[in-house]
């Protein structure tokens, strides 16, 4: 379930959405130069919104989102070039994520559970929400 909220069609019904949640790697993002030379865990939560009805009409996996490559391209994002800033991340996750057809709003979640804040913590995240344009 999305923390945002629903994504309304244009008949104003709710959209069907793709969930994958907890997709983990080790990844070498942050402001610290210590984060990208070392790396850390990072932890990503991607909700998809698209209607999903012809899918399940036709039982066809090309009318929807295969969360299988969905989950190894965002593991590939996570692994992939650093970035300073979490919302950096969590942008190229949701332009990914935005690749499907049909996908029309993409919420993305990246969460930094290892972040050097020099304090006893349970999360660090950033959350957004992407539309296609």
């Amino acid at each position: 379930m999305s923390a945002f909220g629903p994504v309304l069609d244009v008949h104003g019904r709710a959209l069907d959405q793709v969930s994958v949640r907890g997709l983990r790697a080790r990844g070498r993002h942050g402001v610290l130069e210590h984060e990208q030379a070392l790396g850390q865990r990072f932890v990503a939560d991607v909700t998809l919104h698209l209607d999903t009805r012809a899918a399940a009409a036709g039982d066809d996996l090309t009318l929807t989102v295969d969360y299988g490559a969905l989950a190894k391209r965002v593991v590939g994002v996570i692994a992939g070039e650093p970035v300073a800033l979490l919302e950096t991340l969590a942008q190229r996750i949701a332009d990914v994520a935005l690749d499907w057809p049909g996908v029309v709003v993409a919420d993305v979640v990246v969460h930094k559970p290892q972040a050097p804040l020099g304090v006893a913590f349970d999360d660090v995240s950033v959350s957004i929400r992407r539309w296609r344009e």
